[in-house]
């Protein structure tokens, strides 16, 4: 995600706003959002090694919005369909438990948390360059024959407290009788998001993993359990960032990082993970949609 430059003109504004802010988070009274239900079911069956993959047939049957979305992206190139998917069944045969249970859980974390009203593209922004990431994720785990499923909830979460302090900004600007824009949003955004993220995973009793990759992934070598999980949320991060906003993080800044050698990847692999920024792109479209 960019990080543009914040005029002078606003300046008392945004200091302002930032002051409402953190007194609030500092207080704990942020409106922190409930775990939507189903993104609970699907984390709990893909935390259980014993799950019945029938379990997560009979969630997504049950719920005829969740299985519309599962048919429109079980067709994007991400999941390289041999042919057209045209029924749920033939897309639940296809995907497997896994993909079944990420698709299910991005969509429900979309209509839960990542809605702002007023603000649909900035919104969508935020969600897609989750999407990227947590897509990106489950590809260098491929590469590193890590946990492809942990690496993809890290990705898509690591962010989590963005969208919760969007919508919290919204509100202390109409307060305030303050408008600002875009820019000066996203700077607070970024000066908060890992400590509200914090507070929503222990609100979500998310798994460990996960909430030390929103604590550490920009700051992965001090990671006390699951440093390489961090380390793959960072690498995600700044490529989903790269093909998002070229203009901000270009191809020499991602090669250029520490995390790809601190991850004992060669050159070819960030090629073969560059090469695949057009098919991550289209994956995080659909999901976004």
């Amino acid at each position: 995600m960019s990080s543009p430059a914040i005029s002078v003109g606003i300046q008392d504004s945004l200091d302002d706003v930032r002051c409402a802010l953190e007194n609030r988070i500092e207080k704990g009274n942020l409106d922190l959002p409930l775990l939507p239900r189903a993104a609970s079911e699907v984390i709990a069956l893909t935390s259980d090694p014993n799950a019945d993959a029938s379990r997560l047939s009979s969630l997504i049957h049950q719920d005829m919005a969740l299985a519309g979305h599962i048919l429109k992206i079980a067709n994007c190139p991400v999941y390289m369909p041999l042919s057209p998917i045209v029924s749920l069944q033939q897309a639940i045969a296809w995907l497997g438990m896994n993909n079944l249970a990420e698709i299910a859980l991005t969509i429900s974390m979309k209509n839960g948390v990542f809605q702002v009203q007023g603000y649909i593209a900035e919104i969508k922004q935020l969600w897609k360059h989750a999407l990227a990431s947590a897509l990106y994720g489950k590809e260098i785990a491929r590469l590193r024959r890590h946990n492809v499923e942990s690496a993809f909830l890290c990705g898509l979460l690591h962010t989590i407290g963005q969208p919760v302090i969007f919508r919290e900004i919204v509100t202390l600007q109409k307060e305030c009788g303050i408008d600002l824009n875009w820019e000066a949003m996203y700077r607070l955004m970024q000066e908060h998001h890992v400590r509200v993220g914090i507070m929503i995973a222990d609100k979500w009793t998310l798994p460990d993993q996960v909430k030390e990759a929103i604590t550490y992934y920009s700051n992965y070598s001090v990671a006390p359990s699951f440093a390489t999980l961090a380390m793959i949320t960072c690498l995600a991060d700044r490529l989903a960032t790269h093909f998002l906003d070229p203009d901000v993080m270009d191809e020499h800044a991602v090669r250029d990082h520490p995390v790809a050698q601190d991850l004992n990847l060669y050159p070819e692999d960030l090629d073969t993970l560059l090469e695949k920024g057009e098919v991550i792109l289209a994956g995080s479209d659909a999901m976004a949609a």
